[in-house]
């Protein structure tokens, strides 16, 4: 947990401390749509994090002990898979806006050091391309296919997965097109560029609804 976050962590824990006697027993079962929402934000940028500062994708059993946590003396707070899977969709947009901010603010595509996490300085990931090593892009692939090869036949599960998919994959676009742009325009790209994410010819800026 980096110190700048601890404010943020310390009103979530709050938040969910106040709600935590009321999702115990059967009643987590009937209210889980009530909080799939704030579940699946608090995934998203819980993963988000953990990506910056470890290079790696948070566990679901980690993911659950915080949750246990949130509840304290009331009682751990449930995380079912389907939230931590469908927050781990949306946190694929954060990577794709780190990943294009990035390329148009230092020239490179982040990328990591070593087999499973990234060099870590005194500020975080290291930005610096390098062949043969892992990057942001890279590891959206894979996350990329490893979510396509789900099989979900039915239900809301199905229908929320089916519209997140699409999103999934068209940041995984953008992160492909921003790089496609920087090669080409190289290091010669004007002051304040910013890569084309829309597949046509003029410049614009990040698109912030992934």
């Amino acid at each position: 947990m980096t110190k700048g976050n601890t404010q943020y962590h310390t009103t979530i824990k709050t938040q969910y401390a106040a709600i935590a006697a009321d999702l115990q027993g059967l009643n987590a079962y009937r209210y889980d749509r009530n909080i799939t929402g704030g579940n699946q934000e608090f995934i998203e940028a819980a993963a988000f994090e953990h990506y910056l500062t470890t290079g790696s994708l948070l566990p679901y059993d980690e993911a659950c002990r915080r949750f246990v946590e949130f509840g304290g003396d009331a009682g751990a707070i449930p995380l079912s898979p389907e939230d931590y899977l469908l927050g781990l969709f949306d946190m694929m947009g954060e990577l794709m806006r780190f990943a294009v901010t990035a390329m148009a603010t230092d020239g490179k595509l982040p990328s990591s050091s070593g087999e499973d996490h990234p060099s870590l300085g005194e500020e975080g990931m290291d930005v610096d391309a390098q062949e043969g090593k892992r990057d942001v892009l890279t590891d959206l692939r894979e996350l990329r296919a490893q979510m396509e090869g789900l099989e979900i036949q039915s239900g809301w599960l199905a229908r929320d997965v089916d519209k997140k998919m699409d999103v999934m994959r068209t940041s995984v676009e953008k992160v492909e097109r921003a790089l496609y742009g920087l090669v080409i325009r190289g290091r010669e790209r004007p002051k304040g560029w910013m890569p084309d994410l829309d597949g046509g010819g003029r410049r614009t800026e990040v698109d912030v609804e992934a």
